[in-house]
């Protein structure tokens, strides 16, 4: 007689849902769309090419005909793209965010991680390096190829003089911050077409429209606007009404990142989807 077999299935692993676990879920969603890459180069794109014309047509007789090479106007010409490679950046930033709205993949992503919150830190926390990294380089080769343009003018700098290398960190840490900016407001408004026009007026727009206060408080709030923050931290010298120091640019830099994240995760917190 031979004994009966019982089979019993093997329990499935239980899964935790930890933050190294849903950062790289949003790096595999990220690396996956070749629209990622797409916008990113056109991101460089705009730093280098922009950049490197702005230095070529450089002549003694034009505006900056008048400098030498401690005003920064080398540096000036070699970040000339930065407001269109902002917009591009922020522009990518509120694709990955308001993206998966359109597609209804982010009820798919809530369901895998239902305290929704680290959906959030995870996207910043990929796309955040992932564009600085980019940016620094595009700001880097701009600035190298300009410099092969300047060579033997009044202004030309080269990369071991005071103050050049902040500054092209500076543009790559701006445009990573203004990356972040993008996810955040499109998790704000869930609107591609919504999240990059408030993009774009911020960067473009808003700066311009302080003119219409007056001219005391213009000025102090157009200082602490991100364009003219981000100017600040990778100008060599910053002078002018309109710009602010280094340290303070960043600080402001940071402070609208950390305004517009608390107001992204109370939107994720309060919001049924």
């Amino acid at each position: 007689m031979s004994a009966s077999t019982v089979t019993t299935a093997a329990p499935r692993p239980a899964y935790r849902v930890t933050g190294r676990r849903v950062v790289r879920s949003e790096w595999s969603k990220f690396r996956s769309l070749r629209s990622s890459w797409i916008t990113l180069g056109v991101a460089v794109l705009f730093l280098v090419v922009i950049g490197s014309v702005a230095a070529a047509l450089y002549s003694p007789d034009g505006p900056l005909g008048g400098k030498d090479a401690d005003s920064g106007a080398a540096l000036t010409l070699a970040l000339a793209g930065t407001n269109l490679a902002a917009l591009a950046v922020g522009a990518l930033g509120v694709l990955l965010s308001a993206g998966e709205y359109g597609t209804g993949m982010v009820r798919s992503t809530f369901a895998a991680v239902p305290g929704r919150l680290p959906v959030l830190w995870a996207k910043c926390a990929v796309y955040g390096p992932v564009a600085f990294v980019a940016s620094t380089l595009g700001a880097l080769l701009s600035f190298l190829f300009g410099s092969a343009a300047l060579h033997g003018e009044r202004i030309a700098l080269s990369l071991g003089d005071a103050g050049v290398l902040r500054c092209l960190l500076g543009a790559g840490l701006y445009l990573g911050l203004v990356g972040v900016y993008g996810v955040t407001v499109g998790l704000l408004v869930r609107s591609t077409a919504g999240g990059i026009a408030i993009l774009a007026g911020a960067v473009l727009v808003l700066p311009g429209l302080t003119g219409l206060l007056p001219s005391s408080l213009g000025d102090t709030v157009s200082r602490y606007l991100p364009s003219n923050a981000g100017q600040s931290v990778m100008t060599l010298h910053a002078s002018g009404g309109s710009l602010v120091g280094p340290g303070a640019g960043m600080t402001a830099l940071l402070v609208w990142a950390v305004l517009l994240l608390a107001g992204a995760a109370c939107r994720l917190r309060r919001s049924d989807v």
